[in-house]
């Protein structure tokens, strides 16, 4: 199915996670003519069993998260494109994005074309994943990307951060008020993290900080028992007893269909945005959730600058 080039929507939305269906929500609220595109619906918490900082719901699974967002999204869901408030393409990937004079023009894996106005771009990111073995077998079994989501599932327990930048270092000083005792393994001798947040989070009494320490297997039985790491100066190999490991390695955002469009991405390939509009730099782009270049990435925070964009997309479109 191809749009007609003629038929120009007000708004494409990208990703289906907390951040897309929000601003799907938000759209069809505003009778924004739109259409979301979304392989799948969640996002990153899809995988988690146990969420329990999902406001109002004290414990979700990732899976009926998704199904929630879905159903939800659908209540405002159109069938005919000539009467849509809100088209949603699932599943479906959007494979190619152009701008064209003032019309974004995205081409979906199902050869689907959609031109809008405005582009809210909400496809999120990938944690990093532990290049170790074992890492993949132990994830959600005592192996996680996120103290925020499974902190408390951890209290009583000597934990292992692994990573040297400000989230890693963040990380510690949240498990630090669950948990017995805090490890951070960094694979060089160079902590990346602010050095006031190295020193205070350093200085207390049941955190450890361990440099050269490139960790090479993940220890276990039914859950996560320990860690083996290696010293990357001297080789010696060395194993550590842990309750839980805790992942800060970096995050991969979901924008290489964007890498075309000048002045949108940053050197570490997140989206630039204004904080005030979830504007980019380049005209009628606007974006929110793990893909940007925000300080913290979080589920509520993605659904707050989501709303934001669409009500700045609105004001643009439809009042100025």
């Amino acid at each position: 199915m191809t749009q007609a080039q003629n038929d120009i929507l007000d708004l494409i939305i990208i990703g289906g996670g907390p951040a897309g269906v929000t601003g799907g929500i938000y759209a069809a609220r505003k009778k924004l003519k739109t259409v979301l595109i979304t392989g799948e619906f969640g996002g990153q918490s899809n995988v988690s069993p146990d969420i329990q900082n999902w406001i109002g719901t004290p414990h979700i699974s990732g899976a009926d998260l998704a199904k929630n967002l879905e159903k939800h999204l659908r209540e405002y869901e159109s069938t005919e494109q000539n009467e849509t408030t809100l088209i949603i393409e699932h599943p479906s990937l959007a494979a190619k994005v152009e701008k064209t004079n003032d019309i974004f023009k995205v081409t979906t894996s199902n050869g689907t074309e959609h031109n809008a106005k405005a582009l809210l771009y909400t496809a999120g990111s990938v944690r990093r994943k532990l290049p170790a073995k074992g890492a993949d077998e132990y994830e959600h079994k005592g192996l996680t990307y996120c103290a925020t989501c499974d902190g408390p599932l951890f209290t009583g327990r000597d934990l292992v951060v692994i990573g040297g930048g400000d989230a890693a270092f963040e990380t510690a000083a949240q498990l630090l008020e669950y948990a017995k005792s805090v490890t951070l393994l960094n694979r060089t001798d160079k902590l990346s993290a602010d050095a006031v947040t190295i020193e205070k989070v350093s200085a207390h009494p049941n955190m450890t900080v361990i440099t050269n320490a490139d960790t090479t297997e993940v220890l276990g039985d039914a859950m996560v028992t320990g860690v083996k790491y290696k010293n990357t100066e001297t080789a010696e190999e060395h194993s550590l007893e842990c309750g839980g490991i805790f992942v800060e390695i970096g995050m991969i955002p979901n924008t290489e269909i964007l890498k075309n469009i000048n002045d949108v991405l940053d050197t570490r390939g997140r989206i630039e945005v204004d904080p005030w509009t979830q504007q980019t730099k380049v005209t009628g782009l606007w974006a929110a959730g793990d893909c940007t270049n925000v300080r913290y990435h979080q589920n509520g925070i993605a659904m707050g600058d989501a709303t934001k964009a669409i009500e700045d997309i609105y004001s643009v479109l439809k009042t100025k």
